[in-house]
């Protein structure tokens, strides 16, 4: 559920997935997990959202941006069909007509681009190759913009990364497998947040892949 109004981003949050935290939206058959809202008036908002087969949203527009990541079914707008592995950026002003003939889960971040950032992105990951990272993880980047980056990265069975510091803090959304550290275990679709300059020693038991921003959170 939505970890509170007036957000402190000196804080840490954890929030594991749990069905019974699912509602509904202004739109029938679309139901969300809200993980986090700036304030009462604002559209900035990080949600976990399930479009049930044949649901819609009418046409709507992103002030500022809008960014996706698909985590099951196909997700769709008039502008093409996204299915389970795409990544998507609506940048700042663009609209559209959602829906979901099949059904689908999305992560869903709202009005969080930086100014300047107006980049129309559209990644199949399914299809993209991963690039060595540290140690053996793999890394996928996805976007990069004024020192701020959105990546997949996938651990193998039974990898540790080094102890190290979040310059500019760090989102963790973990879409497969569970990912741990020294305060706890983060099974898949937990979202967390973690301050700037905070730290951790993260690991894994099993292969386990979670989608990665980092240096946006420099208040």
């Amino acid at each position: 559920m939505i970890t509170d109004f007036n957000v402190d981003y000196k804080k840490n949050v954890v929030i594991p997935y749990s069905e019974d935290k699912w509602v509904d939206s202004p739109k029938k058959g679309v139901l969300r997990i809200p993980y986090e809202r700036e304030n009462k008036e604002s559209g900035k908002v990080t949600s976990l959202v399930r479009y049930m087969p044949g649901s819609s949203f009418s046409s709507h527009g992103h002030p500022r941006g809008e960014e996706i990541f698909v985590l099951e079914g196909v997700f769709s707008d008039e502008n093409g069909d996204y299915p389970a592995g795409t990544y998507l950026r609506n940048p700042p002003g663009s609209t559209h007509s959602p829906f979901s003939k099949e059904g689908c889960l999305i992560f869903v971040k709202l009005d969080q681009f930086f100014e300047g950032d107006d980049k129309q992105v559209v990644l199949k990951t399914n299809e993209l190759p991963w690039r060595p990272g540290h140690g053996n993880l793999k890394v996928m980047p996805l976007h990069e913009y004024e020192g701020a980056g959105t990546a997949l990265v996938k651990w193998p069975k039974g990898e540790k990364f080094i102890p190290h510091k979040h310059f500019g803090g760090e989102e963790i959304f973990v879409i497969s497998g569970e990912f741990k550290d020294e305060h706890g275990n983060y099974p898949k679709y937990t979202w967390m947040r973690s301050a700037h300059m905070s730290e951790h020693f993260p690991y894994v038991e099993e292969e386990t892949i979670i989608l990665v921003k980092t240096g946006h959170l420099k208040k």
